[in-house]
């Protein structure tokens, strides 16, 4: 008998299938506009761009235009790139639009399915952002797509890392912009950095899309964006700690793998005291447990952290003696990433690279926030409805599963579980003989690095030719991927497993042709590209014969979307191809979660070396498995992000204050208030209400109305006159500190003044606000412990984080006009000693800049000392070099740190 739900599916359809069919109708009328639009010229289709804007900017909705723009938009593409857009593709468009996700699976086009959307709505005039995972995907998309634009008479512009401020300027303010996540979020946060408003290189938030949604906004939303500026220098404490660590016992600490987590025992913090304490990092007086010793306690956390939690090749990789943190879920390196707290000063002293001074946070933003600025937010995915709950009750997006083009013809066969990792894996590198002799392509998928290494380690010995794809190949990465899917070609891939790239059956005929074209300069492209596509048929045909991309997992995933996404590297547009996962109790997943009982039922089963199990019910245990680590982890990014939401509120008043301030003509106003505040509060301080003249601390508001306000006024007398109260004094006080302000003005010129108030205030908030987020960092790391009084953490740090929003409000009114009261014009010889100190200063740098470069063309000067060494400097008698600090420069005058020079040779 059929239950209720599903009787109801089978009638009315699941709610998927509503939404289909609901924009069916529009797909019809987009059809039926087709030979309108084909019989336009070039010039023509522009025309209708020109047209559609004008009826916006008259009132009509977008929607109304929807059909007539998606119809130009296809006869676009079709004549700029030669591809004409499937109903899905429209489908997936007009989804998007509506502000959804669409779930598309591999190769059905979704960066032609976003132009459509983008099209549409950049006829507002405000500018669309496409969000691409990589720097490489924002420059190929943006040069691809571009010809679709430029045929509709759009512009495109791409922003990528290290741009030049005046492309970076021109790129945002085109119609279409594609940009990667990381560098819109920084761009955000330098914007708001700027001290002007035609400094600001980023438009309206107004309309994203999001290519890879899960991975951008979930995978990589629980790191914010943080830039930072250096602090002081600790790396000897770092090195001195790293020594340490490979001392301890397994009793001396807890690992938690579940919850990647590792902590001290009371045996440990034993034995770690004592090490301290011998090695002279721990005065002999202080214990661990004083609270002098909090910073030695956080770099011992980091540095185990550091050794138990972060392993090389899997977390991060050693490149040119830099740590470069390595993506978990798509296996990319994340130059330029590093971790906060100190964490990655203590990894890079685990490896014996430099270590680079700990940061402090200026501005920071996590993506949830960042992204939901934007007034509409869309994305597109191949994998995106096991997380549909988070992309809705996060960032208010439902997501549509849009139906493929072609039936999917892959089959996925049931996961073989094995009992030992050796069984397992010789079981792979049969299975890919197998598959190799029959000219089968196959694509391996690993967890980490260092797993893909091993597994090439087996098939080179077991002669099998492959190609090997991980953050080391980062550069060639596109070229395999194109590889991947030629007759015979084994391809063993991180999680990356080509985003971005399809894996064509018979490989990829644009690659084939760029090759040959490389080859053979002076060949005909035309003539080139017909000889290849004849060729690429008949391969492609002989790879669909042996079966299609077989995609053969050495492991699950902790996330089911990462396994699909592998999945869906096979059978795209309803090719062949087959899937199948192998698996062992080995395993990170099966051994943290609960292999102990899997392990009983197989011994029971009494199965033989080499056996595996393979049965539906053992994926459906692995997913709920997965289901429960991912619910974990929702809840763990939900919680992160209920917290930074009340730095968010903050953040957006500060933010919009800088930017009242930018285009403010005149702040006088807005400065007068302030001083009005400040002397409202120093009368309140040392005048109380309702307390008589002889409790007043007059001499106290005399002192501070000169350190304050500037003003040295006769505030004693004052307050002796009979029958003066607070409220007169005040007014006396505003008065003075006027006619002071009025002076200045008069001396630096009106217009001189408000640049000056303008800066100073802008100057003067970027610092109290960077003051505020190392205050709300502190206040994050202690908050939890409320939670052993039975009081709410987040309503602790709420509470908290307002009463200091509100001192840092106070303290900023205080600040402004104090340095308001002291600036004064600068004499002649103060000019000319400023002019001379730049000039000594610029001199300095230059040394600084030739000796680095000398020292990095490994040229070596001779013995004689440099300009500028210290009197008495003799390069072979260490006796005459003093007693510099191992920061302080080089007595020998080279303009280097004393450990980077000859401090290296004593």
């Amino acid at each position: 008998m059929l239950g209720l739900g599903t009787l109801a599916k089978k009638v009315f359809g699941t709610p998927n299938d509503r939404k289909i069919k609901s924009v069916r109708p529009l797909v019809e009328k987009i059809n039926a506009l087709e030979p309108e639009f084909q019989a336009l010229s070039d010039e023509g289709l522009k025309d209708k761009t020109a047209e559609f804007k004008a009826r916006v900017q008259n009132g009509e909705s977008l929607e109304a235009i929807l059909p007539e723009a998606f119809a130009n938009c296809r006869e676009g593409a079709r004549r700029a790139l030669g591809l004409r857009a499937f109903d899905t593709q429209l489908m997936g468009g007009i989804f998007l639009h509506q502000g959804n996700i669409a779930e598309m699976k591999t190769g059905e086009g979704k960066t032609l399915v976003a132009t459509f959307p983008a099209y549409l709505n950049a006829l507002m005039g405000k500018g669309v952002h496409i969000v691409t995972v990589n720097d490489y995907l924002a420059r190929r998309d943006a040069e691809w797509m571009g010809k679709v634009y430029a045929a509709l008479g759009m512009t495109t512009g791409v922003v990528y890392p290290q741009q030049p401020e005046s492309e970076k300027k021109i790129a945002y303010g085109a119609d279409i912009t594609y940009a990667t996540n990381n560098e819109l979020g920084f761009d955000y946060l330098r914007d708001n950095m700027k001290s002007s408003l035609d400094q600001m290189n980023q438009r309206d938030h107004f309309f994203a899309i999001v290519d890879e949604v899960d991975s951008i906004l979930i995978d990589e939303a629980r790191t914010p964006l943080i830039i930072s500026g250096p602090s002081q220098d600790r790396s000897e404490l770092y090195l001195a700690i790293d020594k340490l660590i490979p001392e301890l016992n397994e009793e001396d600490f807890t690992l938690d793998e579940k919850t990647r987590n590792v902590t001290f025992t009371d045996e440990g913090n034993e034995a770690l005291e004592q090490m301290l304490h011998a090695r002279g990092i721990l005065p002999a007086d202080q214990s661990l447990y004083d609270p002098e010793s909090t910073t030695i306690v956080h770099h011992v956390n980091q540095g185990l952290r550091a050794h138990k939690l972060f392993a090389k090749d899997k977390d991060y990789i050693v490149r040119d003696n830099e740590v470069v943190l390595i993506d978990e879920f798509t296996g990319r390196m994340m130059t330029g990433r590093r971790l906060s707290d100190g964490l990655h000063q203590a990894i890079e002293a685990k490896e014996g690279c430099n270590i680079q001074p700990e940061n402090v946070t200026l501005a920071q933003v996590t993506f949830q926030n960042y992204f939901r600025l934007y007034d509409k937010l869309a994305g597109m995915t191949g994998t995106a409805v096991t997380e549909a709950e988070e992309f809705s009750e996060i960032y208010g997006l439902g997501v549509v599963e849009v139906p493929t083009n072609r039936p999917i013809a892959r089959v996925d066969e049931d996961d073989a579980v094995y009992r030992t990792a050796r069984e397992k894996y010789d079981a792979i590198v049969e299975t890919i003989r197998e598959a190799h002799a029959k000219g089968q392509p196959v694509l391996v998928g690993t967890t980490s690095i260092e797993k893909s290494e091993f597994l090439s380690g087996l098939l080179t010995q077991a002669e099998i030719p492959h190609n090997v794809l991980n953050a080391r190949q980062h550069e060639k990465e596109a070229q395999i991927v194109a590889d991947a899917g030629k007759f015979g070609a084994v391809t063993i891939a991180t999680n990356m497993a080509g985003r971005g790239t399809d894996i064509k059956l018979g490989g990829n005929v644009d690659f084939k042709v760029m090759e040959a074209l490389a080859a053979n300069p002076d060949a005909h492209p035309d003539e080139l590209r017909a000889r290849i596509e004849a060729e690429h048929a008949a391969e492609e045909a002989r790879v669909k014969e042996a079966g299609g991309l077989f995609v053969l997992a050495t492991e699950r995933h902790e996330s089911r979307r990462i396994d699909n996404q592998l999945r869906g590297r096979s059978g795209r547009q309803g090719d062949p191809g087959r899937s199948s996962f192998f698996l062992s109790l080995e395993d990170d997943l099966m051994r943290i979660f609960g292999s102990e009982r899997l392990d009983k039922v197989l011994s029971s089963l009494g199965m033989k070396e080499g056996e595996a199990i393979v049965h539906p019910w053992v994926n459906k245990s692995l997913e709920r498995a997965q289901a429960k680590v991912e619910g974990r982890n929702f809840d763990i990014r939900k919680q992160l992000l209920k917290f930074d939401d009340v730095m968010n509120e903050q953040r957006k008043v500060i933010f919009a204050q800088r930017r009242e301030i930018m285009e403010a003509q005149d702040l006088s106003d807005t400065i007068s208030d302030m001083r009005s505040q400040v002397i409202d509060d120093l009368v309140e301080q040392y005048m109380p209400p309702k307390t008589y003249a002889d409790q007043w601390d007059t001499e106290g508001l005399h002192r501070d109305c000169i350190e304050k306000l500037g003003i040295d006024v006769p505030v004693v007398d004052w307050a002796a006159e009979e029958g003066v109260d607070d409220e007169q004094i005040t007014e006396r006080l505003e008065e003075a500190a006027s006619n002071y302000m009025d002076e200045k003005v008069a001396a630096f010129g009106a217009d001189n003044m408000r640049q000056i108030e303008k800066q100073l205030l802008l100057q003067t908030i970027d610092a109290k606000w960077r003051e505020h987020l190392l205050m709300l960092e502190h206040l994050r790391s202690v908050v939890s412990f409320r939670g052993y009084a039975q009081r709410d953490p987040l309503n602790e740090y709420k509470n908290e984080a307002f009463q200091l929003f509100e001192s840092m409000l106070d303290s900023l009114r205080e600040d402004v006009t104090r340095k308001l009261a002291q600036i004064r014009p600068l004499t002649e010889e103060e000019q000319q000693e400023m002019v001379r100190q730049y000039a000594a200063q610029q001199a300095a740098l230059a040394a600084q800049m030739k000796a680095a470069q000398d020292a990095a063309s490994g040229q070596q000067g001779d013995s004689t000392p440099a300009e500028g060494a210290v009197a008495g400097f003799d390069e072979n008698d260490p006796a005459t070099w003093g007693n510099p600090g191992r920061n302080d420069q080089c007595p020998c005058g080279s303009g280097k740190k004393f450990k980077h020079c000859h401090g290296r040779l004593a």
